[in-house]
């Protein structure tokens, strides 16, 4: 009877293989923990969004190395990068681009701006206003820029990477709910403990060239469509499937929660699930994965009633609880 469910075993662990994806994610985790010391979730996350085809949004106070982090990933796979720093004066041509005369044939020829590469960091994100953040809404959606009545297509893989600080409020605009709701994962970076901080000054001081320099490719946009491909065929179960849909319910019924999340935001914690569980060498997801992954799906995408906010309370502690009271299916 053992030796009957060993071989069942075997035979799906086997039904997807996921040993490319595995050794790439090896591979991309070992350059960025060159640089990098600590932060294991956060790139777990980061790695999990990229093979999950969602976009991400970092928060933390500066200095916790997420604009770092984002450069790491762009060069350790071998995409277009471009980064745009935005600021109040920044203008929607300054970041899709414009029309220009050309001379030569008396035509106006389309200049591309920096939203055009495979990889974009978005640096301080909530510094633009209004105008500048509507103009991100179709090529995050939609993969592609309208201009002049001229649609342009992104190349795959396409992946927004921003940063905001969540402490300075000068200068800063709130970012819109769907804008919000448009990015796959929002995740809070901390600081790192004593230990941590130990190591980054330890490796610091035994540095001799730049941080960057140490970092190689190891990965290329084919691989990463590959590996998106077998993604796709992780095995979800139809308890858990209706799982991710009564989490995401409780959120518009919770007396805590003003607003709750869309239907968007049950897509973003399937196709993140499955991502995760790839991520962990698995061709099935468990609930466990959905209950890691259901604060950075959903905290960013809900408001607080004011009560909840004047008592503390934060988006993640309530996502927290209120993924702690669903039955978990068996």
């Amino acid at each position: 009877m053992e030796s009957v469910e060993n071989e069942n075993q075997a035979s799906f662990s086997n039904r997807v293989d996921l040993t490319k994806l595995n050794d790439g994610v090896r591979k991309i985790k070992a350059e960025i923990g060159k640089v990098i010391v600590g932060q294991q979730q956060m790139v777990d996350l980061i790695l999990t969004a990229i093979l999950a085809d969602g976009h991400i949004l970092l928060e933390g106070v500066p200095g916790v190395a997420k604009t770092l982090a984002s450069k790491l990933v762009s060069k350790s796979i071998s995409v277009d990068y471009s980064r745009v720093q935005f600021t109040p004066d920044l203008m929607p041509s300054d970041v899709l681009g414009t029309s220009v005369f050309n001379m030569k044939n008396s035509e106006f020829e389309f200049k591309r701006g920096p939203v055009f590469a495979n990889i974009v960091l978005i640096d301080e994100i909530n510094r633009a206003p209004a105008k500048t953040q509507a103009a991100l809404f179709e090529v995050m959606e939609e993969k592609q820029v309208t201009v002049d009545g001229n649609t342009y297509k992104m190349e795959a893989p396409y992946i927004v990477l921003a940063t905001q600080n969540p402490i300075e409020q000068e200068g800063t605009y709130r970012l819109p709910e769907a804008q919000l709701d448009r990015f796959l994962f929002k995740i809070e970076i901390g600081y790192p403990n004593l230990e941590e901080e130990t190591e980054i000054l330890l490796r610091e001081s035994q540095r001799a060239g730049k941080q960057l320099d140490e970092i190689s490719a190891v990965l290329s946009a084919t691989d990463i469509l590959e590996y998106r491909s077998a993604v796709k065929q992780v095995l979800v179960d139809e308890k858990l499937l209706k799982y991710i849909a009564e989490i995401v319910n409780q959120t518009r019924h919770d007396s805590a929660i003003y607003l709750g999340a869309s239907p968007r935001a049950s897509l973003a914690l399937l196709n993140g699930s499955r991502a995760f569980a790839a991520l962990q060498g698995r061709d099935f997801v468990t609930p466990d994965d959905i209950k890691f992954l259901a604060p950075s799906v959903l905290k960013h995408r809900i408001i607080l009633t004011p009560e909840k906010e004047m008592e503390g309370a934060t988006p993640h502690e309530v996502i927290s609880q209120l993924v702690a009271k669903t039955e978990v299916p068996r």
